[in-house]
């Protein structure tokens, strides 16, 4: 085994007996063979637009396939099986098409010709034969720069499954995970090209994240800045947590009427402030941070709990059986639903004994998403100008459980009084209890939203260069960003893309930026780690 997709991979080197998220090897062997079988119909599928031979419902599958080795979405090594051979499937049909235009047309040997086990062992067998670290002789620069993208595509196909699950798509976002995966088995492809297919990824996840926002936006409104409380009701409960907001509607439509109280959990925060979600009046509140107590919180919630999209690490199996599943996230042990009937959910809630009795806590805000603060632009432009606001932060990214991350919450509490902090995805939990207080009615702490919702902070930032007739870097803007997974990558490559410079990075840098590489983005970008909040804070504001 050899993984190093994520923050905290092992020694910041890289996973070699078991994920640190709780990957096994067999998992994680059987998750390279899928991304080589992806690459192998890619090629297929790219002659095959040469000859006006396209197929969405393809499209469709190797975006899920992709999106489905995404760190901690998937551990289910027996639904990789069924994708593995499924993609096989998918590719030897379309070359039957292929061939009834064109005659026989030869692929080269490899992902294209690829021919799956036939049991269980003999794939991880396979699949250790095509991981990272498969080929000794690929110059390393080149391998870091062909799994920046596969990785940045991972991110990428999360946000179009995410938007096309609420029917928004776009040819040009699966044309191009074909183009990329097809171009990591190009030996002629050298360090610039790759590089300039990296930023390409960032261009092409601006343009998914537009859909997912269109998507989100089009089917429950745009969110409206609204507190939510921390506490909880006596009664029957379901916890949510993940990021799939028509999981989350589906249920509180199913569940209306019924005594239960639907409370978020992690990146479903943000949830509360869609007007056709919060219309639920069993749409209580928010329980639990993100990842730092998370196995505590789970295993005392006295309810059910749905998991949507990626979220957290395998549960323990002591609670795992108050645990179902949707979409593309699978472990073994815990049950799977498969469509959008809930029913067994809400019949385990119902057994459960829910809360005992009201407790109160603190509340939040959320909401403050592109159309709730840029309503408030003249406002925000008249205080920069005033100097009563003197510098914005986009404190932003992911959470997770390795020490170091205790920087974003120390680095929040230390931000002068008279800047603001913009923040979003699940970075925020470190932080986002706290009360900031206001600049003159405006907060200084503003919930843009989810991972998923990184197009918001985008338009905010670039509105405001508008406003000021400046560029995105001249504005009194800082990016300090924490990472973990792929999607994190994703919108990496969209702020480079969009020319964006001086990012902070952290905890630490990704294990799979080789120095060569490193140097080429610190030299274009000024791509820095972060230090000390203290330090950070005085090389920004001088």
């Amino acid at each position: 085994m050899f993984c190093f997709q994520c923050e905290q991979t092992a020694k910041g080197q890289g996973c070699t007996n078991v994920g640190v998220c709780g990957k096994q090897p067999d998992t994680a062997a059987l998750q390279d063979l899928l991304i080589y079988t992806l690459k192998g119909l890619s090629l297929v599928a790219l002659k095959g637009h040469s000859l006006g031979l396209r197929d969405s419902d393809m499209d469709q599958f190797t975006c899920e396939a992709v999106f489905s080795t995404l760190t901690n979405v998937n551990f289910d090594s027996e639904r990789f099986v069924v994708l593995i051979q499924e993609t096989v499937t998918r590719r030897d049909a379309l070359k039957k098409r292929i061939e009834a235009v064109e005659g026989n047309v030869q692929f080269p040997e490899g992902p294209a010709t690829f021919l799956p086990a036939s049991d269980l062992e003999k794939l991880v067998a396979q699949g250790e034969q095509v991981g990272v670290k498969s080929n000794p002789d690929v110059n390393p620069d080149i391998l870091s720069l062909r799994e920046l993208l596969v990785y940045g595509l991972k991110g990428l196909a999360a946000y179009a499954d995410h938007a096309r699950i609420l029917g928004q798509q776009d040819e040009t976002v699966y044309d191009f995970i074909y183009q990329a995966l097809a171009a990591t088995l190009d030996d002629e492809l050298g360090v610039e090209a790759l590089v300039g297919l990296a930023l390409k990824c960032g261009e092409v996840n601006l343009k998914a994240m537009e859909l997912l926002d269109a998507a989100n936006t089009g089917a429950y409104g745009h969110p409206v800045p609204t507190s939510v409380p921390l506490g909880v009701k006596k009664g029957k409960a379901i916890l949510v947590s993940g990021h799939d907001l028509k999981d989350l509607y589906e249920l509180l439509k199913q569940t209306e009427g019924k005594g239960i109280q639907i409370y978020t959990h992690g990146e479903m925060l943000p949830c509360h402030g869609y007007p056709e979600l919060k219309k639920f009046e069993h749409f209580y509140g928010h329980y639990g941070t993100a990842w730092q107590n998370q196995k505590k919180e789970f295993g005392e919630f006295p309810g059910a709990i749905l998991m949507t999209t990626n979220c957290i690490q395998k549960p323990k199996d002591t609670y795992q059986e108050n645990i179902f599943t949707t979409g593309l996230v699978g472990w073994p042990g815990v049950k799977h639903i498969a469509g959008k009937d809930f029913s067994e959910v809400i019949e385990k809630a119902l057994e459960m004994p829910g809360f005992q009795e009201d407790t109160e806590g603190k509340s939040v805000m959320v909401g403050f998403a592109r159309n709730a603060v840029l309503s408030v632009a003249g406002q925000i432009v008249e205080a920069v100008k005033s100097k009563a606001i003197r510098h914005f932060f986009l404190v932003a990214g992911c959470d997770g459980a390795k020490p170091g991350r205790n920087y974003y919450t120390e680095f929040v509490e230390k931000v002068p009084n008279d800047s603001v902090v913009l923040t979003l995805a699940c970075g925020k939990f470190r932080f986002f209890d706290q009360d900031l207080g206001d600049i003159g009615g405006i907060p200084r702490l503003l919930d843009v939203g989810q991972c998923n919702d990184a197009y918001s902070a985008v338009q905010i930032a670039v509105a405001l260069a508008n406003a000021f007739d400046c560029g995105v870097n001249d504005l009194p803007l800082s990016m300090v960003l924490s990472w973990y997974e792929q999607k994190a990558c994703a919108i990496l490559l969209t702020l480079l893309h969009l020319g964006i410079k001086d990012i902070r990075l952290g905890p630490s840098l990704p294990a799979f930026v080789t120095p060569n590489v490193l140097d080429v983005l610190v030299k274009n970008f000024n791509l820095m780690p972060i230090s000390t909040p203290d330090e950070d804070l005085k090389a920004i504001l001088g």
